[in-house]
């Protein structure tokens, strides 16, 4: 089995090509570079979520099962 080491693995600029981002908007995806100004600072200044960060200390809450 060959082993490769990503560190040695170097592009150049003429080898490297743009990578479009899309994101869901409204029921239906979009690319990123279509959107207006408003709506582009909008994207950039969004947090992920992270579900392990919403249950910590979820057993000191007393929720109802549903």
């Amino acid at each position: 089995m060959t082993t490769i080491n990503f560190e040695d693995i170097k592009l150049s600029d003429e080898e490297r090509q743009p990578c479009e981002v899309w994101t869901r908007v409204m029921g239906y995806f979009r690319p990123v570079s279509e959107f207006n100004v408003g709506k582009k600072s909008e994207f950039y200044s969004r947090k992920c979520f992270c579900e392990s960060k919403a249950v910590i200390n979820l057993e000191n809450y007393d929720i109802a099962a549903e």
